[in-house]
């Protein structure tokens, strides 16, 4: 039936997606050379690894039961790595022209899109536990969104007040 197929579909996309995720984080945690950047790339290709774990899981299951699985929300969103972020050394190691600065924002897309889809879905799933597991994934996601986010924005600042910088 379409509700049934439209749920795999959905699911396929997001494994997909993650996967997507983990193969750009872990590649931007090889290519950089500061430990700070490295730290959170891995951190989040660890992250999207689980998602792929847990929505892999879910995809098995909805395949044999025809419904979602009660989802385990109890995984913790990276916290740690918010306070670790904005802490200077990080900015310092990276300039505005890198290609760590490059690989954030393009991490940035990508974690808005994952937002988008989850969102969308958590509202369209009558699944009640389809609803709660996307709404989870998306928070996550939002968190991720976050932490890059203020890098980003610790990281224009820093460039700025860098005065080669300055056009004047």
């Amino acid at each position: 039936n379409t509700m049934e197929s439209k749920a795999l579909e959905i699911l396929k996309m997001a494994i997909l997606m993650e996967k997507g995720g983990k193969a750009f984080y872990e590649k931007m945690a090889e290519q950089t050379d500061s430990e700070g950047a490295k730290m959170i790339f891995m951190t989040m290709a660890e992250e999207e690894k689980e998602h792929v774990e847990y929505l892999s899981k879910q995809f098995s299951y909805y395949v044999k039961e025809k419904h979602f699985a009660k989802p385990d929300t109890t995984a913790d969103i990276s916290d740690e790595i918010s306070g670790e972020i904005l802490n200077k050394e990080i900015v310092k190691q990276i300039s505005a022209a890198s290609f760590e600065a490059a690989a954030i924002s393009a991490a940035m897309d990508f974690e808005t899109r994952a937002v988008e889809v989850y969102s969308k879905r958590a509202e369209e799933a009558e699944d009640p536990n389809e609803k709660e597991m996307y709404a989870w994934l998306a928070e996550w996601e939002r968190g991720h969104h976050k932490i890059l986010h203020d890098l980003n924005e610790a990281l224009k600042e820093s460039i700025w007040n860098d005065n080669q910088f300055w056009p004047f």
